[in-house]
């Protein structure tokens, strides 16, 4: 047995069990039965009231992202499964209009992950309705149960946040064991940023309607010291509803700049998520918070240092070809992104391009096409066409796929238009090296 079986025999074990205490977190068993155990042997001084939540939801993953991590850097040829018998999984499954192209593997994961929700929120209404008689004085029982569904919303919300910063973490390690590009998991952020949206929107309406209904309005203004803030929940709703309208696709193609500001808001949504929540819930979001932190602090180390721009060329299309100077061991493979930073335009905004390079033909050049659409791209035509005598430029990443996929199929067929053609140069060049090596097939 290799050291690779054992690794992901291992992962296996320990993903299959952190994925068990999902399922087992809304029961009535995890109330009674785990938590008075786990709280007397895991809470401590240090911790306080925390060392339970902080056990049981955030080390496990916590450790999993450790065992991605080590495949990643020391086993990377051998981590990404690639095996034809499930081919058939990624072969387009559903195309829907708000989800776009979905395979049949994102279909049944989809489908688990509503699934547990559905799950999660059918326990916990079944534990709080078995402690309907410990309602407040006064209030009928169908508003309590009322409120204790609007209130059961918000945990849901919760497990879709807990997984909302994981297809964001550009160098995260989890991302290239499943196969997946920071580029190509962007839509998984979008769906459950969509799905936690509705359901904290919901919560919040429905506490609304519960006050009202209660004649206890004046709780919308209460800042509890010890319990939940309803202020600091409603200032969170506030500004998650201006990250959620700006994102919307038209402002996102139209106002880039708007949506990429307005979604800066994400930091004070979390400091007012926080106070709203308590620590012991903000332990279940605290693994995707963690790695997105680290991975933004990595990334902003990459940013500082300003890249050798060694020509920029405007071509007969009037896009910009931008050619930057690389070390030989800097490896990407094809249909890999550069963001590129121009402080001159913007010292915030960073946009993602396709590198038409190959490192393999061009070791020591990283070459990019910019092609004019929107504001920064008219802004970066001018300057360039005015003979500027030096033009800074930051660069991150690259990023992109572990392996050359497109290498194993026999034949090829691209389709593209406009500047949807990138990828492809970089594909072609890729091809023409491999085919000046002796014994090796490329596809025609």
């Amino acid at each position: 047995m290799g050291s690779m079986t054992i690794f992901r025999l291992i992962f296996l074990v320990m993903f299959l069990g952190w994925l068990m205490l999902w399922v087992m977190l809304p029961t009535k068993v995890y109330k009674n039965a785990w938590t008075p155990k786990l709280n007397g042997k895991l809470n401590s001084t240090y911790f306080e009231g925390q060392g339970c939540f902080l056990t049981i939801l955030s080390y496990p993953d916590n450790y999993l992202k450790s065992l991605c991590c080590e495949c990643v850097l020391f086993h990377s040829s051998d981590c990404v499964v690639t095996s034809n018998r499930l081919s058939f999984l990624r072969r387009p499954a559903l195309v829907v209009a708000p989800m776009g192209i979905v395979t049949a593997m994102e279909l049944a994961f989809v489908a688990m992950f509503i699934a547990l929700l559905i799950w999660s929120l059918a326990n916990y209404l079944y534990v709080s309705f078995g402690h309907l008689h410990m309602h407040k004085q006064g209030e009928k029982v169908w508003q309590a149960k009322f409120r204790s569904v609007s209130l059961r919303l918000g945990y849901i919300g919760n497990i879709c946040w807990a997984f909302l910063f994981f297809p964001v973490t550009r160098g995260s390690s989890i991302l290239p064991l499943v196969g997946l590009t920071s580029e190509s998991s962007i839509k998984y952020h979008i769906w459950l940023g969509h799905l936690s949206m509705i359901l904290f929107a919901a919560h919040t309406v429905g506490f609304i309607i519960y006050w009202a209904m209660t004649n206890q309005m004046a709780l919308m203004l209460e800042w509890s010291k010890t319990y939940v803030s309803n202020v600091a929940g409603e200032i969170a709703t506030v500004l998650a509803l201006a990250m959620w309208v700006t994102s919307s696709y038209r402002i996102r193609r139209k106002m880039f700049e708007v949506f990429f500001y307005t979604h800066q808001l994400y930091i004070l949504y979390v400091v007012f998520y926080v106070l709203h929540v308590g620590a012991a819930y903000f332990c279940m979001i605290l693994p995707g918070i963690f790695l997105f932190i680290v991975d933004r602090y990595l990334r902003f180390l990459q940013s500082q240092r300003r890249a050798r721009l060694d020509s920029a060329r405007l071509l007969p299309c009037g896009s910009i070809e931008l050619t930057f100077s690389k070390s030989p061991g800097l490896y990407y493979n094809p249909t890999s992104i550069l963001f590129v930073n121009v402080p001159s335009i913007s010292k915030l905004q960073w946009h993602p391009f396709t590198i038409t390079s190959s490192c393999n033909l061009e070791q020591d050049k990283l070459s990019v096409v910019v092609k004019r659409l929107g504001s920064w791209s008219q802004k970066l035509y001018r300057q360039i066409s005015s003979s500027v005598d030096r033009l800074e430029v930051s660069v991150e990443g690259p990023y992109g796929p572990t392996s050359s996929h497109f290498l194993r199929h026999e034949l090829l067929v691209l389709v593209s238009g406009g500047s949807g053609i990138t990828p492809f140069i970089s594909i072609i060049r890729e091809i023409i090296v491999e085919s000046t090596k002796q014994n090796c097939q490329v596809p025609r």
